[in-house]
């Protein structure tokens, strides 16, 4: 047994020095570097391509988009116009528009609530029962803020609520919310002068003094009704916000009447959050050329330098077809 366990040995020896003297001939033999290379598998020849670029070519970002201006009632265009991007096609930034809203809702607050502390309401300040003996619980004056009638411990004071915001951001808040309406296709433009036409016979009616004034009203409902209905800017499809320059007799006691319909403001009584309520925006052209240059104070620059070029006012307004 052991003379086949030392015949296993030196016949495992000698294949292993066999084996050792093939890898040392194979090594001798290996291929040089030089004459192996690899390539990417996603290399691929670039094809040899000359072009000239022309600055003066080159894509350059619109600076004006179309409005068309339309008549009222008939919703019929009048002419096209081209008005800045500056003022009509802005990005939208709810953060802007947000801050906005806000501004306008905390200044519009009254902060008159106020309540009477202990040391203001009426009466002796004396104490009530004696500290001890009496058997209940001890009291001091009859203003105590634990008593009915008393005084309120922390009850809101007359405050300001009124926050701050930067005017340029506040006018950017403007045309980026006209911009929105204009993208949107919710603003519509119409001709100075909007006003609600009556027919003639209930005119003249009005003039001799036949009708009285709850079926005068009921008639300028039921016709503002049918205008918006046939415009498609009645109730179902959103109420309308009509701005105007002046005050519409007509109109503003029509949309009175329909409140559910729309409503009707003066360019002074406009607010960004108005801008964004209704189904859409009735304008002016005026009342928006307004709005736009009262609010466009970071387009425009106040600093007076000698000789210098100062920054052009983006021009809106301008008729391409009329």
């Amino acid at each position: 047994m052991a003379s086949k366990g030392v015949r296993g040995l030196n016949e495992a020896l000698r294949s292993l020095s066999l084996s050792s003297q093939t890898c040392r001939e194979t090594a001798s033999h290996r291929i040089k570097p030089s004459t192996f290379t690899r390539t990417m598998a996603t290399e691929a020849p670039l094809p040899k391509i000359t072009t000239s670029v022309d600055a003066e070519a080159s894509w350059r970002p619109a600076s004006t988009v179309p409005l068309t201006i339309f008549n009222f009632p008939s919703f019929e265009p009048q002419r096209l116009e081209s008005w800045s991007t500056k003022h009509l096609h802005v990005p939208l930034r709810r953060d802007i528009l947000h801050l906005a809203v806000v501004y306008e809702g905390d200044n519009t607050r009254q902060g008159t609530a106020s309540t009477k502390t202990r040391w203001e309401v009426a009466g002796s300040h004396k104490k009530m029962r004696p500290q001890k003996g009496t058997g209940s619980a001890r009291l001091g004056t009859r203003q105590s803020p634990m008593l009915r009638g008393g005084g309120k411990a922390f009850g809101p004071k007359p405050r300001d609520f009124g926050t701050r915001i930067t005017r340029k951001v506040y006018d950017l808040a403007w045309r980026t919310a006209l911009s929105y309406r204009y993208r949107r296709g919710e603003l519509v433009v119409c001709q100075d002068g909007m006003e609600l036409p009556l027919p003639d016979e209930f005119t003249a009616l009005v003039a001799t003094g036949e009708l009285q004034e709850d079926l005068q009203r009921s008639f300028k409902a039921r016709w503002m009704r049918q205008v918006l209905d046939a415009n498609e800017w009645g109730r179902r499809n959103g109420r309308s916000t009509f701005i105007t320059t002046d005050y519409r007799e007509n109109l503003y006691e029509a949309l009175e009447e329909v409140p559910n319909y729309g409503r009707a403001l003066d360019i002074e009584d406009v607010d960004v959050k108005d801008l964004l309520e209704t189904g859409r925006l009735v304008v002016e052209r005026e009342a928006l050329m307004e709005m736009i240059e009262r609010h466009q104070s970071d387009l425009i620059t106040r600093v007076y330098v000698a000789n210098a070029a100062l920054p052009k006012t983006p021009e809106s307004g301008k008729v391409l077809v009329e």
